[in-house]
């Protein structure tokens, strides 16, 4: 089931919007100001995220320009009103997929969010293969060397987020924030037990690791090889 997280401050638009979207299938959250916003869509990871210009607290511009800082790739969907034509241009640059002009269609949004959707999905390959490793994050399986390991669902979404983002240091505490989320109340010290029960899944020498490299002091860097 695909996530939607909706950022919007009109709670009559939010809830015709938010009902529109669950008979679609879409497991969907909600947020009315602009910092909820922001904390929900990295706590909760959304596919796909529709974000009101207009918020308070926080712009739905300021919040594009924070995720993608922060090296989020979520589609983002923005809606804004006629008056805001250079605030449009301004949130593609800032790394917005699109935008629907308020007062819009229902079925003409929810015609995008599927068509933003389905061309993610054929584009992003759901099965990897490095080494004698084999990830199917469709079914959540784990083959080394053609046998199958079982992977908690944290393990498993640990190493998905590493395999989606190759050649980039990550931080524990992005870790934290990305894989664990706001709700739960980890220590780095436990992101440092999940990479070494990986490292025993996946490398062919645990102690010194092919994949999931070290970055003394910063944190932490998958490599395919």
């Amino acid at each position: 089931m695909k996530k939607i997280l909706l950022v919007e401050d009109d709670a009559a638009m939010t809830l015709g919007l938010e009902n529109a979207l669950l008979e679609e299938g879409y497991e969907t959250q909600t947020a009315c100001t602009g910092p909820e916003g922001f904390r929900l869509a990295k706590a909760y990871q959304p596919d796909l995220l529709i974000l009101d210009l207009m918020l308070p607290g926080m712009s739905g511009l300021e919040i594009c320009k924070r995720l993608r800082d922060a090296g989020l790739t979520t589609l983002v969907i923005m809606l804004t009103s006629k008056s805001e034509e250079d605030d449009k241009v301004l949130g593609l640059e800032l790394g917005a997929d699109d935008y629907v002009t308020k007062p819009f269609s229902l079925r003409e949004l929810l015609a995008r969010v599927k068509a933003h959707l389905r061309r993610e999905e054929a584009a992003t390959p759901a099965e990897f293969t490095f080494g004698a490793v084999t990830v199917d994050c469709k079914r959540h399986e784990l083959l080394k060397a053609g046998q199958p390991l079982e992977l908690t669902n944290r393990e498993f979404c640990l190493l998905e987020y590493f395999i989606r983002h190759p050649n980039e240091m990550i931080s524990r505490d992005r870790l934290l924030d990305e894989v664990w989320g706001y709700e739960s109340y980890p220590t780095t010290r436990t992101v440092d037990s999940h990479i070494l029960r990986l490292r025993r899944y996946i490398e062919p020498d645990p102690e010194n690791p092919r994949y999931i490299k070290t970055i003394r002091g910063a944190g932490y860097l998958f490599e395919k090889g």
